[in-house]
């Protein structure tokens, strides 16, 4: 038997601000996609099919702000765009496996 919880306490700050950001629609998507390397928009939108562009673009731009993605503009003939993982993102390797696995279980 459970035992019942008579006094919960509140989650901290970090947890909310993690969630808010992960929580999003789209953004563990677009984090486990780029967990392998660099990753071009449209690459975004073939891996994750259903995304509309408008929505891609600001989860994209939602989590660079977070600091979870780096946008980096490749000067090339064309130039393009690729979005990567920054040091902070990687950090979420651990979760991304954790997720992977669970339907295992």
């Amino acid at each position: 038997m459970s035992r019942r919880c008579n006094r919960c306490d509140p989650l901290p700050a970090e947890v909310m601000q993690g969630a808010d950001v992960l929580g999003r629609r789209w953004a563990l998507a677009l984090l486990y996609a780029s967990h392998t390397g660099a990753v071009r928009f449209n690459e975004f939108r073939q891996a994750l099919r259903e995304v509309p562009p408008r929505t891609l673009a600001q989860r994209l731009s939602d989590l660079e702000g977070a600091g979870l993605l780096e946008r980096r503009v490749v000067d090339a003939r064309p130039p393009y765009v690729e979005y990567r993982l920054t040091p902070r993102g990687r950090r979420l390797k651990a979760v991304f496996e954790v997720l992977r696995r669970w339907p295992e279980q």
